[in-house]
């Protein structure tokens, strides 16, 4: 194994800061050691970037167990590579969003039919191994292997969320792909929040819901719902949304798809479920009402 130095020709294990520059091996810190240090100035890094290469499948998911990696790494040709960072602006909207998808299944709760958070749980196919930043399915039937999304015959989420702060919209757009693959995920939220200096309240928030229903060919699946969430638009216009305003709809048909019988769609949640995004721009401005 070895860890990547900046130059794509060179890479080896430090001992000590005194073999590389300081600010790499404080980088190398979050793959040696789960440790995201700011001595790394992680503010100067242009992403993606790669964290470690000569990484083993089996390496790459005992790390992200162990340090409790969620939605920022990924593996991809034997190489680790950061798509995104940690921060409050990811945080904050993803707790939101789950909490707004929970609430619209709560009346299914306790039951055989209950819709089950997964969160970050690992899935891999023979390419690569990811993480959803969350995702949400019913009980399934096991999949044949090896074809399950741990590689042998765990379900697929039917609902997966992906939040992008540092990420780009390129590599957002490649997750995508890799969640609406024919055998993978059903539907597929992706929410972009444009970074904004630390501290700052983020401005431009825009969400899309893609269903697999909609699969034009193997690669083109057009998004379902499109819309601005943040207080304001990319030309920097002032937004005031209003409750009801920006809402995805989640069908019960892709939500249950695949349920494992008997257990039936029930009856008592909206179809579609309504997920309104005015309630995640809401969790923004609490956050950030210092």
């Amino acid at each position: 194994m070895s860890i990547y130095t900046g130059d794509e020709n060179v890479s080896f294990i430090p001992e000590s800061p005194k073999r590389i520059p300081d600010c790499n091996y404080y980088r190398n810190l979050w793959w040696n050691k789960g440790e995201f240090n700011e001595q790394a100035r992680w503010d100067e890094v242009t992403l993606p970037h790669v964290l470690a290469t000569g990484v083993t499948p089996e390496d790459y998911e005992e790390r992200v167990e162990k340090f409790n990696i969620r939605g920022c790494w990924e593996w991809s040709n034997s190489e680790v590579i950061i798509y995104e960072f940690p921060s409050k602006p990811h945080e904050v909207c993803l707790a939101k969003v789950v909490k707004v998808i929970t609430g619209a299944c709560r009346n299914a709760d306790n039951t055989p039919a209950e819709i089950l958070g997964f969160g970050a749980t690992r899935t891999r196919d023979e390419n690569r191994r990811k993480e959803a930043d969350a995702s949400f399915r019913p009980r399934k039937p096991a999949v044949t292997a090896p074809d399950g999304s741990d590689g042998i015959s765990e379900p697929w989420p039917n609902l997966v969320v992906e939040v992008a702060y540092f990420e780009t919209l390129g590599h957002v757009e490649e997750t995508l792909k890799y969640w609406l693959d024919p055998d993978h995920a059903h539907d597929c939220i992706i929410v972009k929040i444009d970074p904004v200096p630390e501290g700052q309240m983020p401005a431009r928030m825009r969400a899309w819901h893609y269903c697999k229903e909609d699969r034009r060919t193997r690669n083109t699946i057009p998004y379902r719902t499109s819309f601005e969430f943040g207080t304001q638009d990319g030309t920097g216009a002032p937004l005031n949304i209003l409750q009801g305003q920006c809402i995805i709809n989640i069908s019960l048909r892709s939500l249950y798809h695949d349920l494992k019988p008997p257990t039936q769609i029930p009856l008592n949640l909206n179809d579609p479920i309504q997920l309104d995004f005015y309630f995640i721009q809401q969790a923004f401005i609490l956050a950030y009402d210092n």
